[in-house]
């Protein structure tokens, strides 16, 4: 397991995790590459001063809290306005169909809707292995989102994007994840703060104001 330095510290009574500003090391890097890679296209400005990460699961019942109740401010205020860019990772802790989740979204990635098919999915949750993501659903919201659905269900059959699923799984675990959803916001100087959990608006945007202070 990749071992991160650590400093607790508290934001509206909430314990997050803040790491030190990496320097030049290999180490730092690693951290840094296991945080970023086998993820989704980037939502937001390349360029954006700050990437913020989420590990998450399709049928998380916090995640989905988080994406209705935070996502939406996060976007609006940070995001669309170019200081923010969000990347998404899988950790696909409850189910199967959790995994299907996860790789019809990669598979809508092909078509160039990776952020519109993760909204459908978050949209049409209506609980934890309750059979909302089976196979003819996730077929089912792949029409809505006007994708290619013999191109679709290719990808799907194939499991393309399975090893990428695995990777990111395996990411989540080095970097010692344990639930959903964790969020890891890395500012320009490279400092990394840990976020446990679906915080409140209030938790990432003293956060961002930091970082973009730094």
């Amino acid at each position: 397991m990749l071992g991160i330095g650590i400093v607790l510290f508290f934001v509206y009574g909430q314990t997050l995790e803040k790491t030190p500003t990496p320097d030049a090391t290999s180490d730092s890097q690693a951290v840094l590459g296991v945080i970023t890679s086998n993820a989704s296209p980037e939502l937001g400005s390349k360029d954006a001063p700050i990437t913020m990460v989420e590990f998450g699961d399709y049928q998380c019942y916090y995640c989905n809290q988080f994406y209705h109740n935070t996502e939406s401010d996060i976007v609006k205020n940070y995001i669309d306005t170019g200081k923010v860019r969000l990347v998404f990772k899988d950790f696909t802790i409850i189910g199967q169909d959790s995994v299907n989740a996860a790789h019809a979204a990669h598979c809508a990635q092909e078509q160039g809707k990776f952020w519109q098919y993760h909204d459908t999915l978050y949209n049409s949750w209506t609980g934890e292995n309750t059979g909302w993501a089976s196979s003819s659903n996730l077929l089912a919201f792949a029409k809505q989102q006007n994708l290619d659905v013999n191109q679709f269900n290719q990808c799907m059959s194939e499991s393309r994007y399975i090893k990428v699923i695995q990777n990111s799984v395996s990411d989540a675990k080095d970097l010692g994840l344990t639930g959903t959803p964790d969020f890891f916001i890395i500012g320009s100087d490279k400092s990394v703060t840990k976020v446990v959990g679906a915080q409140p608006y209030q938790v990432f945007d003293e956060i961002f104001k930091s970082k973009l202070k730094s």
